[in-house]
């Protein structure tokens, strides 16, 4: 009962309210601005939609145990990078106008990549035990509901008032901060004595999803000539997924929590990776004496 109602309630309800504060934060530009900056755009949108479910399905392939954490696995790759992204490039002073708009298109086409991908996942994984297949028609309107929905709503409420909208984001990113660390610990509680065998037998392919996409990130951008703060939203963009939607797929739509176990694994790992980034960026502004406002 009790996982029930975290997944058909409280979960979606708790998305659609994160999903609201990305949209405060978002203007018409932010989608179209990928025009000021098309190299870096094309990046990392290749890199998001295209490279990163490649590597999922490698990675799945060559080192999950189950299918249960392969097609988890695969969820996770095809979730774009959300707000989390976003925030973690404004602290490694990261390019934001890039990253911004990366988030806001990749959520736009991951309305109809996610399901696809995912039933994918399931006919290239799934055993003859697990029947469940992926409801791509039904995941499309719902994600449409709870992820594009909210946005318009909240670039709406920003157009008619911009001081409501300053106003309402950072409660709303401090709920949603908030509300994804008790997901993590609901769902290493709901887990429990699985958790460990699971992190010990997935866990290296879950990090290498991490760090290989960062790296790719990084590769990419530097290999175009982008400058260093194009290459570090890139490398958040491509590297950082969003776990909560992850989570919310795999529970609410599917209903297996054991395919929301690399995206629970995948959120602790994800911070750990990030801080380096933001720690690097750190130093490398302190040795060049840029200040902390003028690198933003």
């Amino acid at each position: 009962m009790t996982n029930d109602i975290v997944s058909q309630i409280i979960l979606p309800l708790s998305l659609f309210i994160i999903m609201l504060g990305m949209g405060l934060s978002l203007t018409l530009k932010d989608f179209t601005g990928v025009a000021a900056y098309p190299r870096a755009a094309m990046i990392g949108i290749t890199g998001q939609m295209l490279v990163l479910p490649v590597v999922g399905f490698g990675l799945a392939a060559w080192l999950m145990p189950t299918p249960s954490l392969a097609i988890g696995l695969v969820l996770l790759a095809a979730c774009p990078g959300g707000t989390t992204s976003n925030l973690l490039t404004y602290l490694a002073r990261g390019d934001l106008a890039l990253s911004i708009s990366l988030t806001a298109m990749s959520s736009l086409l991951a309305i109809f990549t996610i399901p696809l991908i995912t039933g994918l996942a399931f006919h290239v994984f799934a055993d003859q035990q697990q029947t469940v297949a992926a409801p791509v028609g039904n995941m499309m309107a719902a994600l449409f509901a709870m992820t594009l929905l909210p946005v318009i709503i909240g670039m709406f409420l920003r157009s008619r008032s911009l001081r409501l909208a300053k106003w309402l984001e950072p409660k709303i990113n401090f709920f949603g901060a908030v509300f994804f660390v008790l997901l993590v610990v609901f769902i290493i509680a709901q887990q429990g004595s699985a958790l460990l065998p699971e992190l010990a037998s997935g866990g290296l392919a879950i990090l290498l999803l991490n760090l290989t996409m960062m790296g790719l990130g990084l590769g990419a951008a530097l290999a175009f000539g982008l400058n260093a703060r194009q290459a570090t939203s890139i490398t958040l963009e491509t590297g950082i997924q969003n776990s909560t939607l992850a989570i919310l797929v795999a529970t609410t739509f599917l209903h297996d929590s054991q395919l929301a176990i690399p995206a629970a694994l995948y959120s602790l790992i994800m911070y750990l990776s990030a801080g380096i980034v933001i720690g690097f960026r750190y130093r490398q502004h302190a040795a060049s004496g840029v200040s902390v406002e003028a690198a933003r």
